[in-house]
């Protein structure tokens, strides 16, 4: 009998009686595989490596939180100990941590635990409403310095609002954040001279130190690496199934995430580093300007830059609003400089559910192209196909793992970059090769 060596092409390949190598990972709960064991079904086998990969540990920008085993987590903010309810670890805690690591708020400016209060009426002397996230204008905390506050408690956008607009009436805070960990409202409380109060949407929040009016206009230079894309495309997603006209399929949805993704990668590229960002939603700005705006370079993705990926017919068509509330959540990051196994995992928030059923597509887990690629360790001489490559999830991380002997070669032989650069495009040219039958998924 053989022991199994996985392949490219997600088949299981006996090979000679040697044991693969061994690598350094923790197999705890995968029944070893011995030199004279067979694998039995091809099928059984890779569902136990599917199910023991399930087990370990996702990546950081996936799970931000420091958990205590099952019940108990740390509070991003305070450092206290608390109870991992669904709320507290899927809504609170991802949200806390977004507006320090992608808007920039200091801490100590934030209070998460102890629950900052809110009173029930104006004329009550106790404050007895709970604020999930409170975020003040320095770091002592006063009332009068309030500046934003976030909601998480309600599921629902309905329920949730109307939450979010009691805390505010009762409150000082301009700004208001509804949040359940799926999809969000951003909210600024405008006073009127006549006493009366009303909700303006806004299309985000600012970031620390940055007026109202000022959101959406960033400067190239301004432009931050997302800490947490899976949790916006999460956001994104629910949102965009919920509200948006004419189109509720998670394919569908995904193509219009995909057109979006290459506009906003275009104006990061062609968008100087003082100069205003195109793909942009401001404070006041109709949704139609923001539309029309993103559609000029659409225009410009499809007959110059990426000619080669997308169709003269293809087209944005997402209605005005919801793709103001896309470009709104995408506009303060830089999504060329995300890791690319973080636009990946963001983006199979979409693609999973697309592709799970009709014709057995599916996005093999990360983790396990890693570990494939690693077994198989290949080099800058072989060549690679995958006969159903789908996004070339294998096919990239072959190709990272070849570059990096590359890189080795270089180093060793005093290669200059030109010449490093020069062979990594010959290597990717003429050794990797994919196919697949549908045309969408490698555009992902």
């Amino acid at each position: 009998m053989y022991s199994p060596v996985l392949a490219l092409d997600d088949g299981v390949t006996p090979v000679g009686p040697a044991a693969p190598r061994q690598l350094d990972l923790d197999w705890t709960g995968l029944s070893p595989t011995e030199p004279d064991a067979g694998i039995g079904d091809p099928a059984d086998f890779w569902e136990r490596i599917y199910s023991f990969m399930a087990k370990r540990p996702q990546a950081s920008s996936d799970l931000p939180l420091q958990e205590l085993g099952p019940d108990h987590l740390v509070d991003f903010i305070s450092g206290q100990t608390l109870k991992a309810t669904p709320e507290e670890r899927d809504a609170v805690q991802i949200f806390a941590r977004r507006l320090v690591e992608d808007y920039g708020y200091p801490k100590d400016q934030i209070q998460t635990r102890p629950q900052y209060r809110v009173r029930r009426r104006p004329s009550d002397e106790q404050k007895s409403y709970p604020v999930d996230i409170a975020v003040f204008r320095s770091a002592g905390k006063i009332e009068d310095d309030l500046h934003m506050i976030t909601e998480c408690k309600q599921k629902t956008r309905k329920d949730g609002v109307a939450q979010l607009k009691l805390y505010l009436d009762m409150s000082s805070a301009e700004i208001g954040v509804w949040f359940n960990g799926n999809e969000h409202e951003y909210l600024r409380k405008i006073h009127h001279r006549d006493g009366s109060r009303t909700y303006e949407p806004l299309p985000n929040i600012p970031r620390y130190g940055q007026r109202i009016e000022d959101i959406g206009l960033f400067k190239r230079r301004d432009l931050r690496k997302p800490s947490n894309l899976r949790a916006v495309f999460r956001d994104l997603r629910n949102h965009l199934a919920g509200m948006t006209t004419g189109i509720t399929r998670d394919e569908a949805l995904a193509k219009e995430i995909i057109n979006l993704l290459f506009c906003k990668l275009l104006d990061e590229q062609e968008t100087e580093p003082d100069q205003t960002v195109t793909f942009r939603a401001g404070v006041g700005e109709s949704a139609e300007t923001v539309r029309s705006r993103v559609l000029e370079i659409f225009e410009r993705v499809k007959s110059a830059i990426y000619d080669d990926v997308f169709d003269a017919s293809d087209a944005i068509d997402l209605d005005p609003d919801s793709l103001r509330y896309v470009v709104g959540e995408l506009q303060n990051y830089c999504v060329s400089e995300a890791d690319r196994d973080a636009i990946g995992d963001a983006f199979e928030v979409f693609i999973g559910p697309a592709l799970r059923g009709t014709e057995g597509q599916f996005f093999t887990p990360r983790n396990v192209v890693r570990m494939v690629v690693e077994m198989l360790d290949p080099q800058p001489n072989e060549k690679i196909i995958d006969p159903a490559c789908g996004s070339g999830g294998f096919l990239i991380g072959a190709l990272d793992r070849v570059w990096n002997h590359l890189k080795e070669q270089a180093k060793r032989k005093g290669w200059s970059q030109r010449q490093l650069l020069k062979r990594e495009v010959d290597v990717a040219s003429d050794c990797f090769q994919g196919i697949d039958k549908d045309a969408f998924l490698p555009k992902v």
